[in-house]
C-alpha cells in the first residue's frame, strides 16, 4: 500500500538516541537528525535505518556504522538487515562475494552488535528476531529457531510470519493458521490469507474477503473487505471498493473514501486521494493535504515522503525538515 520499503526500509525504526534518518544526495547516502541537520555525511552506495544503534550501509559491500558514522562492522556481507533483539540476519556467498569461509553460498545467518557470528550462514532465508525466535527457510520450509541457532520449532511451513502478541502467522497445505511460541497449532490451518496480531486481532481472509478474529480463533468481524490493515488503538484500514476506517466492531467510523490508506502511526494515517498521499487524524481530518506521490508512516515524529522522484522528511505539521532530493 506504501513505499514504506521501496527505499531501502527508509522510515526510521530507530531506538537509539539521537535518532537519525537516512537520506540520498547526488546518489550517496548519509544520515540527518530529526532537525534536518547531516550527522553522517553522505558516502554510502546505500543505507538502511538505524535500530539498536546501529544502521546497515554498502560501500561495494555491506557492513555497519554507529551514530557517529564510524565503521562499526567493515563492510563483508552481500545483504545485511536491521539489529533487532540483538542480532541481525546476514547473508554471505551469494555468487559474487570472495570465498566464502563457511563453504556455502546464498546462505543467511545472524551476527551480534561486534560483528561475529552467533549463528553461522546455513539458511536459505531468514527474518528477523521477535519474541526470542525468528523464522527461518532450510530444505524448502520455514521453521523457528531462537537467539542461539537452536531449532524450536522445526521447518514445516511453506510460509512463516515474525512472531507478534505470541503468536505466528503460518502455512500448511495451502491454508494459514497460527502457532505458540512452542509450536503448538492454537489455530488451525483454515484462511486464504492471514495476518499478524495486532491489539488482540488479526485480519483473515476467507471466501476472497477479510475479516478479523481473536487469538482463539474466534471470528470477532465477519469477512466482509476487500483487503484490511491492522488495528492501532482501535482503528484499522478496511477496504470496500474504497479505503476507509473500521473499529473493532467492524462499522466504518471513518467512510470509505480514499484510494490506498495505512494504519495510524503517532495518530495520524498516510492516505492517497486523487494520485496524491497526505496524513489524517483519528478523527477524519485530513491535517496534511495530499500533495506526495508516495508516503510513509511516522516514525520518531517524522515520516518519509516521496514527489518527483525526490525524497524528503516532514514533521507532524507537514513541514519539511530535509527538502526533497535524489
Amino acid at each position: 500500500m506504501l513505499f514504506i520499503a521501496a527505499i531501502l526500509g527508509a522510515t526510521s525504526v530507530c531506538t537509539a538516541a539521537p535518532t537519525l534518518y537516512p537520506v540520498v544526495v547526488n546518489g550517496r547516502w548519509g544520515f540527518v537528525n530529526n532537525s534536518g541537520v547531516t550527522v553522517i555525511h553522505p558516502q554510502f552506495d546505500q543505507a538502511r535505518v538505524f535500530a539498536e544503534g546501529l544502521a546497515a550501509v554498502r560501500l561495494g559491500r555491506w557492513g555497519y556504522v554507529d551514530g557517529s558514522g564510524k565503521v562499526a562492522i567493515n563492510p563483508q556481507f552481500d545483504k545485511a538487515e536491521v539489529f533487532s533483539e540483538g542480532l541481525a540476519v546476514v547473508e554471505l556467498g551469494n555468487g559474487s562475494a570472495p570465498l566464502n569461509p563457511f563453504g556455502v553460498g546464498g546462505r543467511y545467518g545472524y551476527i551480534n552488535p561486534e560483528g561475529k557470528y552467533v549463528v553461522n550462514p546455513q539458511f536459505d532465508d531468514a527474518g528477523t528476531f521477535a519474541g526470542g525466535l525468528a523464522a527461518v527457510k532450510l530444505g524448502g520450509h520455514w521453521g523457528f529457531i531462537d537467539k542461539t541457532g537452536k531449532m524450536v520449532i522445526n521447518p514445516q511451513f511453506d510460509e512463516a510470519a515474525a512472531f507478534s502478541e505470541g503468536l505466528s502467522a503460518v502455512k500448511t497445505a495451502g491454508r494459514f493458521g497460527y502457532t505458540d511460541t512452542s509450536g503448538k497449532t492454537v489455530i488451525n490451518p483454515q484462511f486464504e490469507r492471514a495476518q499478524s496480531f495486532s491489539e488482540g486481532l488479526a485480519g483473515i481472509r476467507t471466501g476472497g474477503k477479510w475479516g478479523f478474529i481473536d487469538k482463539t480463533g474466534k471470528t470477532t468481524i465477519n469477512s466482509q473487505f476487500d483487503d484490511v490493515g491492522s488495528f492501532v488503538k482501535g482503528l484499522a484500514p478496511a477496504r470496500q471498493k474504497r479505503w476507509g476506517y473500521i473499529d473493532t466492531a467492524g462499522k466504518f467510523v471513518i467512510n470509505p473514501q480514499f484510494d490506498e490508506a495505512a494504519a495510524f502511526s503517532e495518530e495520524l494515517a498516510p492516505v492517497r486521494q486523487s494520485g496524491h498521499w497526505g496524513f489524517m487524524n483519528p478523527s477524519g481530518k485530513m491535517v496534511i493535504n495530499p500533495q506526495f506521490d508516495e508516503a510513509a508512516s511516522f516514525t520518531n515524529a517524522l515520516a518519509q515522503v516521496k514527489v518527483g522522484g525526490r525524497t524528503g522528511y516532514i514533521d507532524a505539521s507537514g513541514k519539511y525538515v530535509w527538502n526533497p532530493a535524489k
